[in-house]
């Protein structure tokens, strides 16, 4: 445990800017692996910003030696606070003479005051699609022009110049796109320009065209004149920094959507499903992904910062988002979150128990410290966050039965001893019941033509790509079909979703020889939340050809062809006439349950005897499994193109004492076939449904007034849930809200009230969640309709919404089963 601040501060310690002073609190020490090297993140990691020399100044000095540089993209004072949408106060400030003796001259060309036009209800951010966001600050999206008005000090003349500034970074640069001169009626570098649209009296209204290629993060703005007079320069207030996105509604930004309905739901949206259990067993939550809360655009320019990404490399979306795959994480430099498969989390937030983003956000960007725990939905969760609100459309994305390649054979490799049973300590490839990653939509210039579109980034840490744990972006259709030759990690994500399993039998002589291949066992479902409903849409077919078609063969064969074992398929065996295949009934955590096994004698004329071996053990959603509990033998004879049917009952006190994440469990079946030498083999997971939380609004829903809620939740089990925790939260509508509520009983039904008071309109959801030592995975949701409030134009209130820690909440009532 650390006693205070970090002395070490990683391979972000070249960064232009300072991160906030964390808190006194000691920061959880995670299990990480050792720093790799001295070599820089963009030397290792991305080809196109390796060959940056030592004096690039855009990198800055060490942060412990100097103030924040100006323009720096997450700002030195507290981000733009919240409040009313009433117009702000006009910016003004004394004029400062540009040839530097601070007089102001008669006839000189004085800017009084400016006017950005940011508030949510102004045309600047209806028109940019930033008016969601609770900031006064301005917020646009590249390649979009936007208004802005200067008080000037007389009537503007035909004779006098004006030119305004952007600057960003320690050392703005024009050649690097850190410091943008934009002269009023004339053409700027990169496509910015500026023209006059009405010259009234002492008011000059302008309209400024951004470059669709402009860096993204928060810019300062300034004015400067020049007259008969001499030159004026205003200087820089805080309230004139604007902060400029990606555009995806711009035809000629890179990450451009050509559809509206995606970029609602893939941009806009602040809540979505993410997808979980197994392909028999979906389980759905709902995730509060937050991207206009107050604070977390913030949060994800601190990101870029903390990583010390260059910024004349941040107009770039496939280096941003690659950036943003790696710092999500917290290996290697001190990412936002620290994943944790290990089933202890007292020294954090179980995974289960999180509801959405804005809280881990929060609270990387107030401390600067590591957030524990996350898991591979929360990875997914938080990259949609951020990458939605940089401006690129992303989506999460669940692949059922993903595959962990770890030797980049490109197949999954299981071993068995002589009589199949399976020898661990060679067994390194391991099959997830799920794994979940994002698509974010991009042009990618820096590959062949065909490669646009959806590409994968993963921020769960797996596997190292250039000696960081980072992972994309790269493109499905290079996934489709099989091109691993293609960046950025595509062998890796191919295995996920479309590698061979294949079972090795070791022989006398101790080589070994495939027994059994399955095909279809990996990537079998690939689904993500539907445009404009909770409905699920399958997208397998963008990540992979129809199973067994000579499209998906030819794929799976170009792939491997280039892994370490190209010629794996070369001693298969292919007598295969007995089928198997198991099923497992719906099971309810605390109840009794079944699984059985089918096998059927494709074989029409003769008989066949089975020596069937059925092993149960419980097991981590990532594969990893526990030592088995329960096994069955038996010898089953089929009668030609006959089936049957072997059933192994499990009671609730037997896999009890076992349970571990997510109640998911799997059946090893093993089998020999007497007559032909057939070896079956099949592994099968299945999961334990947990209860979900029912949420009720009390009343009507108006912002700026309070809102009741009330939750009810019965334990399915018939033992004590000790420390339960709840959490609650919803994009506005609540800040996150930890409620502490002790014990719940064996099969005690629970009931509680919270207010809240909503601080914006339009449809808006809800998310609780419930975790204790015994039971996690709970969670509910409901549709608020927030109606404005009375006389308002939609704006945001910040009359509620707070956010309080560890609140003891008394029950409502008490119930038995």
């Amino acid at each position: 445990m650390m006693d205070g601040p970090r002395s070490d501060v990683g391979r972000w310690g070249g960064n232009p800017w300072l991160p906030p002073t964390p808190s006194p609190e000691p920061e959880p020490e995670p299990d990480r692996r050792s720093r790799r090297g001295s070599r820089s993140f963009w030397a290792r990691c991305c080809s196109c910003c390796s060959c940056r020399s030592g004096a690039d100044d855009d990198w800055g000095s060490d942060p412990h030696r100097g103030s924040r540089g100006r323009g720096s993209s997450s700002g030195g004072r507290r981000p733009g606070s919240r409040g009313s949408d009433s117009r702000r106060p006009i910016s003004r400030g004394g004029g400062v003479n540009a040839a530097g003796d601070g007089a102001i001259r008669e006839g000189m060309l004085v800017v009084t005051g400016v006017d950005l036009l940011s508030s949510r209800s102004d045309q600047n951010r209806r028109e940019h699609h930033t008016d969601e966001f609770e900031y006064d600050e301005l917020i646009l999206r590249r390649g979009q022009p936007f208004h802005v008005v200067l008080f000037l000090s007389r009537p503007y003349e035909s004779s006098d110049r004006v030119i305004l500034e952007l600057h960003i970074g320690n050392n703005p640069e024009v050649g690097k796109g850190t410091h943008v001169i934009i002269p009023v009626g004339k053409s700027g570098s990169g496509g910015w320009k500026a023209q006059v649209t009405k010259s009234s009296g002492q008011n000059l209204d302008l309209r400024v065209h951004t470059s669709p290629n402009a860096i993204i993060g928060k810019f300062q703005f300034t004015v400067r004149t020049h007259s008969d007079a001499g030159e004026f320069l205003l200087p820089f207030d805080p309230h004139n920094e604007i902060y400029i996105l990606f555009n995806p509604w711009c035809p000629e930004d890179i990450v451009y959507v050509d559809r509206e309905d995606w970029r609602q739901e893939y941009v806009l949206n602040e809540s979505g499903r993410i997808y979980y259990g197994t392909e028999a067993q979906i389980g759905e939550r709902t995730w509060n992904y937050g991207q206009f809360d107050h604070g977390v655009l913030d949060a994800c320019l601190y990101i870029l910062d903390r990583r010390g990404m260059p910024y004349g490399g941040r107009g770039d979306p496939v280096s941003v988002s690659r950036v943003i795959s790696a710092m999500v994480n917290s290996l290697d430099d001190n990412g936002v979150l620290i994943g944790n498969w290990s089933g202890d989390y007292s020294r954090g937030t179980n995974p289960s128990a999180w509801v959405g983003s804005v809280e881990i956000l929060l609270s990387y960007l107030r401390t600067g410290y590591s957030v524990p725990y996350g898991q591979c939905w929360v990875f997914a969760g938080v990259t949609t966050t951020v990458l939605r609100c940089l401006g690129l459309a992303t989506r999460t994305v669940t692949n059922f039965n993903s595959a962990h390649d770890t030797d980049t054979s490109l197949t999954m490799d299981i071993y068995f001893d002589e009589n199949m049973k399976p020898l661990e300590h060679l067994n390194h490839d391991s099959v997830w019941n799920f794994h979940v990653w994002n698509d974010c939509w991009m042009k990618r210039p820096d590959l062949p033509k065909g490669f646009d579109g959806w590409q994968v980034v993963d921020a769960t840490p797996q596997e190292t790509s250039s000696g960081i744990f980072c992972c994309g972006p790269c493109s499905v259709q290079s996934v489709k079909n099989g091109l691993v030759y293609m960046k950025y990690d595509t062998p890796f994500i191919f295995a996920e979703v479309n590698s061979d399993k294949v079972y090795w039998q070791r022989q006398d002589d101790g080589s070994f020889k495939i027994v059994y291949v399955e095909e279809k066992a990996i990537g079998t479902l690939i689904i993500t939340k539907a445009i404009g409903s909770n409905m699920q849409e399958d997208v397998t077919h963008l990540y992979k050809h129809p199973e067994g078609s000579e499209a998906e063969r030819k794929a799976v064969e170009t792939a491997t062809a280039h892994g370490s074992k190209p010629n794996v398929y070369a001693t298969r065996d292919s007598a295969e006439d007995v089928g198997i295949q198991v099923e497992a009934q719906d099971a309810v955590m605390g109840q009794d349950l079944s699984v059985s096994v089918v096998l059927t004698n494709r074989n029409g004329s003769s008989s066949r005897t089975v020596k069937l071996h059925l092993y149960l053990s419980v097991t981590f959603y990532t594969g990893v499994t526990g030592s088995v509990f329960k096994d069955s033998k038996k010898e089953v004879v089929l009668a030609p193109g006959a089936s049957d049917r072997v059933t192994m009952p499990v009671a609730y006190k037997e896999y009890k004492p076992h349970l571990v994440d997510q109640g998911a469990m799997l059946l090893n079946v093993s089998g020999h076939v007497k007559e032909s030498g057939q070896v079956l083999a099949k592994q099968h997971t299945f999961r334990l449904r947990t209860p979900d939380l029912s949420l009720t609004l009390l009343g009507a829903a108006v912002v700026g007034q309070e809102c009741e809620v009330q939750i009810v939740f019965k334990n399915p089990v018939p033992v004590t849930l000790t420390n339960v925790v709840f959490r609650l939260e919803g994009s506005g509508l609540q800040r996150p809200k930890i409620l502490n509520v002790g014990d719940i009983g064996g099969n005690e039904t629970v009931t509680l009230r919270q207010t809240f008071v909503p601080v914006r309109p339009g449809p808006r959801q809800l998310i609780a969640s419930l975790d204790s030592p015994q039971l996690s995975q709970v969670h509910g949701v409901i549709q608020v309709d927030v109606a404005p409030a009375s006389g308002s134009r939609g704006a945001f209130s910040d009359a509620g919404g707070s956010s309080r820690s560890g609140e003891t909440i008394p029950m409502a009532s008490r119930g038995g089963a």
